[in-house]
C-alpha cells in the first residue's frame, strides 16, 4: 500500500511538470498516459483527488493565469498574448479570462493594479523600491515534495518541518521553496509550493526534476521568513510596476541561504527572491 502511495505521487509530480512544461499546447491521451504510466481514466481520478482539479481544469488555469503575468509583465498585445498561451482566437481566450478573473483582458491590460488591491497592497514612492541585482542562474536538479497551500509563512514552516524530517547527506546542501502558482493572480492565496534540495535524502526517495536555468532578478529578504512578505509587498507594488525589464513564466524560486536548519539566528536569516526575466 506504502509503495503505491508512493508510486501515485510520483506520477501526479511528472504530470504536473509535464503540463507545466506543455500548457500552452494540445497535450494528447496518449502523452499523459506515457508520463504518468496509467491509463487516463486512472490518472484523472488521481490527479483530481490529489490536486483538487481536473487535468483539464488546470492546463487551461495556467493558461489564463500565464496570460495575466504577460499582461502584467510585458508589452505584448492581448491577441498575441492569447495565441502564446494555447487559445486558438482571441473569443474563446476573452471568455476564459473573463470567467477565471470576472474582468476582460482589456480591463486588465488598461489597470495593472486590481490584483495588488486583491492583496491590499498599494503602490509605494520610489525612492523605497527595493532595486534587484540581475544574475544567470544555470540549470540545476531538485529533489521535491510538493504541497497545494496557502502561501502564509505558517504554512511554508509546516510543510518544511515535514521535509526537514528527511536525512540529507552534507550540511552544505542547499534548499529552495519554488512557488509553482502565483499568489497574486489566483482566485484565492492558495498556490503549489514545492520545498526543495540539492542532494538527494538518505531516508527517503523523493521525485527529482530540472530547474531550467535563465536569467533572474535577484531580491535579498534578511530575517524571518515571517516576515518575507514585507518584501514580496516592496516587489510587486513598486519595483516590478516601473521596470522596464518582461518576465518569463517560470516559477518564483526562493533560495534559503541561510537558515535555521544551520543553527542561524532568526535575525540572520537570508533568502534570495528570484523572479524569472525573459
Amino acid at each position: 500500500m506504502k509503495a503505491n502511495s508512493s508510486t501515485n505521487l510520483n506520477c501526479v509530480y511528472n504530470t504536473l511538470s509535464f503540463i507545466e512544461k506543455n500548457y500552452a499546447l494540445d497535450i494528447s491521451i496518449k502523452e499523459l498516459e506515457e508520463i504518468s504510466n496509467y491509463s487516463y481514466r486512472n490518472i484523472q481520478r488521481i490527479f483530481r483527488y490529489t490536486c483538487g482539479e481536473t487535468i483539464g481544469a488546470y492546463q487551461k488555469r495556467l493558461r489564463v493565469e500565464n496570460a495575466y503575468k504577460m499582461i502584467l509583465y510585458t508589452h505584448n498585445n492581448i491577441s498575441s498574448i492569447a495565441l502564446a498561451v494555447g487559445f486558438a482566437n482571441l473569443a474563446s481566450f476573452s471568455k476564459a479570462f473573463k470567467q477565471h478573473f470576472n474582468l476582460a483582458p482589456k480591463q486588465a491590460k488598461q489597470q495593472k493594479t486590481p490584483l495588488l488591491a486583491k492583496a491590499d497592497i498599494f503602490p509605494i514612492e520610489a525612492a523605497t523600491q527595493l532595486k534587484p541585482e540581475i544574475v544567470y542562474i544555470p540549470p540545476f536538479k531538485v529533489y521535491y515534495k510538493s504541497a497545494f497551500i496557502s502561501y502564509e509563512h505558517e504554512e511554508i514552516e509546516r510543510i518544511w518541518d515535514s521535509f526537514m524530517q528527511n536525512e540529507f547527506p552534507s550540511n552544505e546542501n542547499e534548499f529552495y521553496g519554488i512557488i509553482a502558482d502565483e499568489p497574486l493572480i489566483r482566485e484565492s492565496l492558495s498556490c503549489r509550493y514545492d520545498t526543495c534540495s540539492a542532494m538527494a535524502a538518505t531516508t527517503t526517495r523523493l521525485a527529482s526534476k530540472m530547474i531550467a536555468g535563465g536569467r533572474y532578478a535577484q531580491f535579498t529578504h534578511y530575517g524571518s521568513y515571517e516576515t518575507i512578505e514585507e518584501t514580496y509587498t516592496k516587489i510587486y507594488s513598486g519595483w516590478i510596476l516601473t521596470t522596464k525589464l518582461e518576465f518569463g513564466n517560470t516559477p518564483v524560486i526562493e533560495k534559503y541561504i541561510r537558515h535555521p536548519g544551520n543553527t542561524i539566528a532568526v535575525h540572520e536569516q537570508v533568502t534570495f527572491i528570484w523572479l524569472p526575466l525573459k
